[in-house]
Formats: C-alpha cells, structure tokens, sequence
C-alpha cells in the first residue's frame, strides 16, 4: 500500500466501527435527540442488533483513506471475515496483498511480499472504537457512544452518527449508512481529530457460512521477518 501506517490505522478505524455495532447493549443516544428521534434510533439499534445476532459473516469492502494535511487520498480492496466475539480477518487484494488477523486477542499483520509479519494486542488497537473493530461484537455501540439520526442519508438509507463517550487523537466520530429496509452496514465513515477520513463500502454480505475459527489464528511463515507493533 502506498502508506503502511495509514492503512493499518484505517483498517483499524473500520474494525471498531463494525466492531461498536456488534456489540449494541444499552442505548446512549445524544441528549439533544428528541423524543422522536430516540425512538427511531432504538428502532433502527435493534434492527441492527437483529440482523447481525449471528456467529459471523463475509463481506467484500472498498476502502478510502484520505489523509488531509498532505492532501492524499490511498484506495484499497478486499475481502473481509467476522467471527464474533472480537475475530475480524481482513484480506487486502488491492493495490498490494496484505492480511489483517485478530483473534480478539492477539494482531498480526501479514506483507507476503516483503516477507514481513507485524505483532500485537488487538484491545491496545481496536479498543475504545478504534479500527472498527465493533464489527466483531455490534453490541458495542449503545455503551460506548453518543448516538444521533442524520438528515443527510441516501434515499433507502438510514445515517447515524456516533460520538465516542471517551474520544482520542485517533477516532472523534463515526458515521454509518444503513439499509432501511434489511438493516445490512452499507458504509463507515472515522474521522479523527486532524480531519483525516476512512471510509469503508461493504457489499456481499453473506451470512450463510460463518467464516471457521481456524481462519483467525496465524502461523508465522519460517523465515518471515517479526515487528513489534506499538499501539
């Protein structure tokens, strides 16, 4: 990828917030919402919390990081893999192969072509709403964050906006687009506190085969070279 740190750090983005809406829990909407808005958005949580009580789905996701104090915007593609709770395997196809792995615990990073694997802990990179890690547990989201209807959504979409209860340097805010009628993540938007963006698109998303545990371990290639990962 044209900026390894900038794509680490948007993938982490998406993970957490994929990972806050499998985790929805207990309602902590804004308290400007109306009345009327707090109950569409229940209405709209539970329909989320309903669509995806499964053991896990695929997805495929276009992914866009735009990096605004230097006016760059990177693109990449993939194939993305939910386990719940907290497994998230992120297949990069494009523009360079790269693979994203969490057992909930443990992170590695893979660069086939470099030959090069990056460790850590996943809490100490997807938690508080980084990286979208909520993807892996949707229940998340009424805990940790101040939740409100947006007016601006897409015809047959619903947007809302979440305000991490404890904001970072990293995330200030998260928007998702959201089928109205199957409830399916269609786009989440991060921002953090310089401005910058990730947006992430998913299509196909199957819930049919949850995606095998095994596919959330990694093995390090013998003779690959191992980085510690800093947070």
């Amino acid at each position: 990828m044209n900026s390894s740190r900038s794509d680490i750090q948007s993938i982490m983005a998406m993970a957490a917030a994929m990972f806050l809406l499998l985790i929805t829990s207990g309602l902590a909407g804004s308290g400007l919402a109306s009345a009327a808005d707090e109950a569409e958005i229940d209405k709209i949580l539970a329909g989320v919390e309903k669509r995806y009580n499964v053991t896990g789905f695929t997805a495929d996701f276009d992914q866009e990081s735009i990096l605004k104090a230097m006016a760059v915007t990177d693109t990449a593609s993939g194939r993305l893999m939910i386990r719940q709770p907290g497994k998230m395997r992120w297949e990069y196809l494009v523009p360079e192969p790269q693979t994203i792995i969490t057992d909930g615990n443990d992170l590695w990073v893979y660069r086939p072509e470099e030959n090069q694997v990056l460790v850590g802990k996943a809490p100490a990179l997807f938690g508080e709403g980084k990286g979208a890690g909520f993807l892996s547990n949707i229940k998340m989201v009424r805990e940790s964050f101040q939740i409100s209807l947006m007016p601006d959504a897409a015809p047959g979409r619903y947007r809302l906006k979440l305000v991490p209860n404890r904001s970072t340097v990293d995330l200030m805010e998260i928007q998702l687009d959201l089928d109205r009628k199957t409830f399916d993540l269609i786009e989440i938007a991060t921002f953090n506190v310089y401005g910058d963006e990730t947006r992430i698109r998913l299509s196909k998303i199957d819930f049919s085969a949850p995606p095998e545990e095994a596919l959330f371990r990694f093995e390090v290639p013998q003779g690959a070279e191992v980085l510690q990962m800093n947070p």
